[in-house]
């Protein structure tokens, strides 16, 4: 052990200060060359390969101080789970540990200067550790989680809540580290809004959503062509509700980005809720013409024309949404609303009658797609006394299986026709 601990000691502190100081000293014995860097290559994986990480580090530090590009898709990765599976096991000497303390940032340095493609996978590792493992000063390791998110917008959650928790513990009056604390958090609330922690802490950080919704704005506004934080500022408004302020930046967006296909989403949305039904059918056309066999576009102007009082055109547009789902209970069931809006905009009377029977049946159906679809089940039930008797059948002098045509001054649009049970 205390052999192998000098060897790792004496490679780790050579190799890690050659770039510094241009040392010229091999560890190697002989020449550095290529078979023989292959040679220390085979070595330290093998080692690895059996979990055997003490004797393996010794020949991946001789390999790195060989060669440090030649073997950069693998050996970095595995000269780090092996510091990490001896930093982290309980059979190390204390002294041991140190020692990896103490190479492993310069490690760190080397792995992202000389394997860039890894460079954002080896910048949070280093940040990680430098706050776990060292201990480092906050502000310190707040600049490694920066230049992490830096290389990689997209970097985990986990460490981009360790960042946020960073800036938390440290914010004050002189420094900035509540707005972006405020930033951080509404990036994770926006990238996963099924999870209720991210908005949990943006509430302890502001007092309330209106505030918050404030300092998006203004952080859009003093960045005014960013698309990110229009579509933060965009995300915070509709998750807040408040769909009138979030037409400005979505509007925005669907200028900037026309073809995508979110943007106009909720923008038609956002239209929608605020009672912009002309606007919000414009907007759905639109991302028809983006993605004409999306179910739920056509469904949704459905709903608008519905609103509109248009029921034909409502009726066509839950027709295609049926059609593009090959089957779809909930657009059938909708056809079935419409039917009875018609009647009861009308006079009771055995036409109207003629229409709840209508309306029953395409519940049916509906059930018939979706076995589980309980709404139609209900009007099902609920139109029970509204369709014709036995003695209206009788009285209008029709039989079973007598084919009627649904007719009169309210329904035209209809164009249908209901069976005698």
């Amino acid at each position: 052990m205390k052999t192998k601990l000098k060897m790792l000691l004496f490679l780790s502190i050579s190799i890690l200060t050659l770039p510094i100081f241009a040392a010229n000293k091999m560890v190697v014995e002989g020449p550095c060359d290529s078979l023989e860097t292959l040679k220390l290559y085979s070595l330290f994986s093998e080692y690895h390969k059996n979990k055997d990480y003490e004797s393996a580090l010794p020949y991946g530090w001789q390999v790195l101080e060989c060669d440090k590009v030649k073997f950069a898709k693998w050996i970095y990765y595995k000269m780090e789970e092996c510091m990490w599976q001896l930093h982290d096991s309980s059979n190390v000497a204390p002294e041991e540990i140190k020692a990896i303390e103490d190479s492993i940032l310069g490690f760190y340095n080397m792995a992202i200067q000389y394997y860039p493609d890894a460079m954002p996978y080896f910048q949070v590792r280093k940040a990680f550790v430098a706050e776990t493992w060292l201990k480092m000063s906050p502000d310190s390791v707040i600049t490694m989680y920066e230049k992490a998110a830096e290389y990689n917008p997209d970097m985990d959650a986990y460490y981009y809540n360790r960042l946020g928790q960073l800036y938390i513990a440290n914010m004050n009056d002189e420094n900035d580290y509540k707005s972006k604390a405020i930033d951080v958090y509404s990036k994770l609330a926006v990238r996963e809004p099924d999870n209720p922690e991210w908005p949990r802490v943006l509430s302890t950080l502001v007092e309330d959503v209106g505030q918050l919704l404030d300092i998006r704005k203004k952080n859009w506004e003093l960045d005014k062509d960013n698309l990110e934080k229009a579509w933060v500022y965009a995300s915070e408004c509709i998750r807040a509700q408040d769909y009138q302020r979030a037409i400005e930046p979505l509007e925005f967006l669907v200028q900037k980005s026309p073809d995508t296909e979110n943007y106009w989403n909720q923008l038609a949305t956002a239209y929608n809720k605020v009672g912009r039904l002309q606007d919000a059918e414009a907007a759905y056309q639109k991302l028809l013409k983006i993605d004409p066999n999306n179910k739920d576009f056509y469904f949704n102007l459905g709903l608008i024309y519905k609103e509109q009082g248009k029921l034909s055109r409502a009726r066509q547009y839950f027709e295609s949404a049926n059609d593009k789902a090959g089957g779809w209970g909930m657009a059938i069931f909708s056809i079935g609303l419409l039917y009875e809006q018609a009647a009861r905009d009308c006079t009771f009377d055995f036409k109207t009658k003629l229409v709840y029977l209508l309306a029953q049946e395409t519940y049916r159906r509906a059930v018939s797609i979706d076995p589980n679809l309980a709404q139609a089940r209900d009007r099902i039930g609920a139109l029970s006394s509204s369709i014709p008797s036995q003695e209206d059948w009788f009285f209008n002098k029709y039989k079973s299986s007598d084919v009627i045509p649904i007719t009169g001054d309210c329904f035209t649009w209809i164009g249908k026709s209901v069976t005698v049970p």
